[in-house]
């Protein structure tokens, strides 16, 4: 399982977890198909976008009662228009109160609609995804596709458009209104801006580098982080809290420095549009002070106070279209990564046609099997073996040898590069996956237990199991007696990855799950391999009943475990080197006799 070729996985993958993505290889061309997360909502997105115009135009209207409040009713003390005026500035204003509301409840609620369908598709896709894939992948890189860049996909489509519109009918509402009041003031205002937009021009280049750095920090963080969790036990084993905690400061210290840097950058660029902003509200209040000293009748003090409050207005949204910019990078970066994914094809697929798999007598054929993690550096050569209805095939061999890989590809969790294998005469490939797997049962070295009770995790091979059935299928391999040791019994909570048990009771819950999922073929890697002497002696027993009727693949170091296996194939290299029964074997003194002499003398000398 360790060969594994480079090849063309970087042309396959190369985008994926780049290192370092550059302005210049940003791909905006995914964001379209964000369309199809956006549908469903297109409706209730249409009303939000009506209630944002709504809200841009009514919040042009302040400014307006103001300058008629301070040029006609104050100088004339009508105190009627000026009450008048007073409450639609309120009215206004309660109302734009309103349409906040319901748009950002309605908007929040179609992102998060929006935000499960993406996860939701990512999530099943990975599901079907091969393991070529997750030999490549930290799982900790992977959990950031699925939280950090579905995230930033979400902001741009509930947030950034809607923004956008606002901001732009707040821009040409501002503009029109000021053209309206006085020409001159309007052109006057408009002054600094080419200033700003060389501001931003010159800022947006760093800021996207720096915003780059800070998401690939973060995701060295995650993968640092999950690995560390993940492997706490051989952390502690091994005394390396120490050198863990200095390798994720490490991490961590780089993390904080990329977003030192965009906090840097962030902090300057703010005040800078404030500051420019200032500047052409100064020019405004100084030319409009100066029409109004030389006796303009065009301005007036109402339209200067107007101008004013419309000038500082007009960068609020310049500078929110500038954050729009970055979350336009960040969701064109993120959409490449998760669209990536989503396009990924698994390694694996039905083919057109294929079939479901009848009922299984257990006929399983290997033949002239050539296969390689890389083509190029093939790892088995040549297999030919076969597995009659009801019979136990063991293989052996040294560590490295490809019996791993032989029950991977049985399980077709890869293809062969050559030859074919056979269940009944149907070539594998020929028949649906789940079919094919539904059929069979696997207890493997490195059993996982998922988090959940006991009783949970021995039905997760059938689901339709009653509750006698799991405890029918837990007495039969012996793992009732830890399991009523606990004051829950079968609810009891295992904790992830079955941290409350003990190796040994993992595998007795794999062999349970296994024995109630009742498989036509039985594969059992390395399953005795981590079991003390009186726990390996139960399962043996559980086994006869186990095997009896069932095809059985059997993976095992312990030779003695596999004594009454009716065919034993020994792997070395890739190939098969012997094949016999267990006396036919040690008769022959071939690699197998000096494989089970080895072990005989260890146990001698042991004991």
């Amino acid at each position: 399982m360790s060969m594994h070729g480079g090849g063309g996985w970087h042309s396959r993958y190369g985008g994926l977890d780049s290192s370092d993505i550059s302005r210049a290889n940003i791909d905006l061309r995914h964001i379209p198909r964000l369309w199809e997360f956006v549908r469903p909502h297109i409706w209730t997105m249409t009303f939000a976008m009506v209630l944002v115009a709504g809200i841009s135009a009514t919040g042009l209207v302040g400014p307006i009662l103001v300058r008629r409040a301070i040029d006609i009713y104050i100088p004339s003390r009508n105190y009627q228009g000026l009450v008048t005026t007073v409450m639609l500035y309120v009215a206004a204003y309660s109302g734009i109160a309103v349409m906040r509301y319901l748009q950002t409840y309605i908007m929040s609620a179609a992102g998060q609609r929006m935000l499960y369908s993406i996860r939701r598709k990512l999530f099943v896709h990975l599901q079907d995804l091969g393991l070529d894939f997750y030999d490549r992948f930290e799982a900790g890189r992977i959990m950031s596709r699925v939280t950090n860049d579905v995230d930033a996909l979400n902001q741009l489509i509930s947030s950034g458009i809607l923004n956008l519109l606002s901001d732009l009918v707040t821009i040409l509402g501002i503009l029109y209104v000021m053209f309206s009041m006085s020409p001159r003031l309007a052109l006057i205002s408009c002054v600094t801006i080419p200033l700003l937009v060389v501001l931003v021009l010159f800022m947006q280049k760093r800021m996207t580098r720096a915003y780059h750095r800070v998401r690939r920090r973060l995701a060295d963080v995650n993968a640092n982080l999950q690995e560390s969790i993940s492997g706490m036990k051989i952390v502690q084993a091994f005394s390396r809290e120490e050198v863990n905690a200095q390798r994720f400061d490490e991490t961590n210290s780089r993390n904080m420095q990329a977003n030192m840097e965009a906090a840097v950058l962030h902090s300057l660029f703010f005040p800078l549009v404030e500051l420019i902003g200032s500047m052409g509200t100064a020019a405004v209040l100084y030319y409009g002070g100066l029409r109004i000293s030389w006796g303009d009748p065009t301005v007036t003090i109402g339209t200067l106070v107007a101008f004013i409050n419309y000038v500082t207005r007009f960068f609020w949204p310049i500078r929110d279209m500038s954050d729009l910019y970055n979350l336009v990078l960040a969701a064109g970066v993120s959409s490449v990564r998760v669209f990536e994914i989503l396009d990924t094809k698994p390694n694996v697929e039905d083919r057109p046609g294929a079939i479901e798999i009848p009922d299984v007598r257990g006929e399983v054929r290997f033949e002239h099997v050539t296969f390689g993690y890389d083509p190029a550096l093939p790892v088995l050569h040549d297999i030919n073996l076969e597995a009659r209805p009801g019979e136990t095939i063991a293989l052996v061999g040294p560590t490295g040898a490809g019996k791993s890989s032989i029950i991977n590809l049985l399980l077709r969790l890869y293809d062969v590069d050559e030859g074919r294998i056979t269940v009944d005469g149907h070539d594998i490939r020929d028949l649906t996956i789940e079919s094919l797997r539904s059929r069979m049962g696997v207890v493997l070295q490195d059993t996982f237990i998922f988090s959940g009770t006991i009783r949970e995790n021995i039905r997760y091979g059938r689901l339709d199991a009653t509750d006698e059935e799991v405890e029918e299928a837990a007495r039969i391999v012996g793992a009732d007696r830890f399991i009523e040791r606990f004051p829950e019994g079968y609810d009891t909570e295992v904790h992830e990855r079955g941290a409350r048990l003990s190796v040994g009771q993992r595998q007795l819950l794999a062999f349970a799950r296994a024995l109630l999922a009742d498989p036509r073929i039985l594969i059992l890697d390395e399953a005795t391999s981590s079991v003390d002497a009186y726990t390996e002696y139960m399962i043996q027993q559980a086994l006869e009943r186990l095997l009896e009727g069932r095809t059985a693949f059997v993976i095992a170091h312990r030779l003695s475990t596999i004594r009454n296996a009716d065919r034993i194939y020994v792997i070395d290299d890739g190939r098969v080197v012997e094949e016999g029964t267990h006396e036919e074997l040690l008769a022959r003194g071939g690699r197998y006799a000096s494989l089970y002499e080895k072990q005989f003398t260890a146990a001698e000398g042991v004991s």
